[in-house]
């Protein structure tokens, strides 16, 4: 594990196939539970406003994972494709795949990496990410896009393990959700979607 260190913060925000509110968050002391349906499908999306990778300056990079899970099948692995910010260069897009697939320890792998089980590759793409409030939007090249509709209603408490627990959000309610790139291809309308802050550190 690497012994490098560093610290990514700043915006966070995704879709799935669930209906919202998604059943794996943790809502008020309610703990998350299974995904609504036997597939997770879903694309998240981290914008970093502040960070850097040891002598690497990462403010303004984003990344994009899209992938899926079988809540049926035993250990429940994650199957993944991540996207790097083309206008990174190629030491920054190591630094942000080492980060968000937990190659770099520290907070992303006690919060999600440990399920990622095969990664079918690591892509620079075209990354567009909206974070205004009912208006989020995730573009990655031609593989992902994400368009939200409206913010959905809760007087609850909403967190989600990725970004963390400590970091409540708002869920959202996604007009599209389209992932179609080798091994992935789904598209969905009207499912959730959830928004927040990261802070991420080795």
């Amino acid at each position: 594990m690497s012994v490098i260190d560093w610290r990514f913060s700043g915006r966070y925000v995704e879709a799935c196939n669930c209906e919202a509110i998604c059943p794996c968050r943790k809502v008020g002391d309610r703990d998350g539970n299974r995904a609504q349906f036997q597939l997770c499908q879903f694309a998240l999306a981290w914008t970093v406003d502040a960070g850097h990778f040891g002598a690497l300056d990462m403010a303004g990079l984003r990344a994009v994972m899209a992938g899926y899970w079988d809540e049926d099948e035993p250990g429940i692995p994650w199957r993944v494709m991540l996207y790097v910010d083309e206008l990174a260069d190629e030491p920054q897009r190591a630094a942000l795949a080492d980060v968000f697939l937990g190659r770099a320890g520290g907070t992303p792998t006690r919060n999600y990496t440990p399920a990622i089980k095969e990664i079918y590759g690591v892509q620079p793409a075209a990354i567009e990410v909206m974070h205004s409030k009912g208006g989020q939007r995730i573009q990655a090249g031609d593989a992902v896009t994400v368009v939200a509709r409206q913010p959905f209603a809760s007087e609850a408490s909403i967190s989600c393990g990725i970004p963390g627990h400590d970091q409540p959000g708002e869920e959202l309610v996604h007009e599209t959700l389209r992932v179609e790139d080798g091994p992935l291809h789904f598209q969905y309308s009207g499912r959730c979607g959830f928004a927040s802050n990261f802070d991420y550190r080795s």
